[in-house]
């Protein structure tokens, strides 16, 4: 791993770039239905790097968790998504933000910054090289940006969109620090992803039908009419 071939050291740096970017689409963006391509894009390029860490260490290890992550989160969670819920929810509102886009990218812009300099003393004290250079970097700026992304919307779909995009920087990392962790392991948090987003999809879908609305500060206003 830490002497990949330059093809794949490269395509591994581009993989990380565009993950990147499209973290900061996920931050941005206004619609759902965009927030969940950006979501599918920058598990695709997370992928991505699994499987370049894969080829470079000949790790079928890596290469299964490459397609565990395509199968889970670009096909099987977008098409769950889209089952349980109703086009209206995520394809023709607004998601509700705390923070506008422009401040938002430059709140972004400095999580970026400060994820660099938080492992830049740990990659210098373990005298780490080649892909954890790039990827733990990348990796805790997903999270960050993730649990902005959690933390500045205020509709359910969304923030759980949030959730796991922090969940896809934990892992960008995570393929680089302890590419041998058991295939069992990754299989069950595939699982749990899926078993997550079906009950978010299935609560959304209600709260939605019985209120109009995903936003969850507007729960607190809910009372029980019974009586009434």
């Amino acid at each position: 791993m830490e002497h990949m071939p330059p093809m794949l050291a490269h395509l591994n740096e581009l993989a990380a770039g565009l993950f990147v970017v499209v973290a900061l689409g996920i931050v941005a963006t206004r619609q759902v239905r965009a927030c969940l391509k950006f979501f599918v894009l920058q598990s695709f390029f997370l992928a991505s790097s699994a499987l370049l860490l894969g080829l470079a260490a000949s790790s079928a290890h890596l290469m299964a968790v490459a397609a565990i992550n395509v199968g889970a989160k670009v096909v099987l969670l977008p098409w769950l998504l889209r089952r349980l819920l109703k086009d209206e929810v995520y394809t023709r509102r607004e998601i509700t933000q705390v923070v506008s886009v422009p401040i938002s990218l430059i709140i972004a812009l400095g999580l970026i910054v400060a994820a660099y300099f938080f492992t830049l003393p740990w990659l210098d004290a373990v005298s780490a090289t080649g892909a954890c250079r790039i990827n733990v970097p990348v990796g805790l700026t997903g999270l960050f940006l993730g649990a902005y992304t959690l933390a500045n919307r205020r509709e359910a779909l969304p923030q759980l969109l949030g959730l796991l995009a922090m969940e896809n920087g934990a892992f960008f990392a995570g393929v680089a620090i302890a590419p041998d962790l058991p295939l069992i392991a990754e299989l069950a948090l595939a699982f749990d992803i899926l078993v997550v987003a079906f009950v978010v999809g299935v609560l959304t879908r209600a709260v939605h039908e019985h209120t109009g609305t995903t936003v969850v500060g507007a729960l607190d206003e809910l009372r029980e009419g019974g009586g009434e």
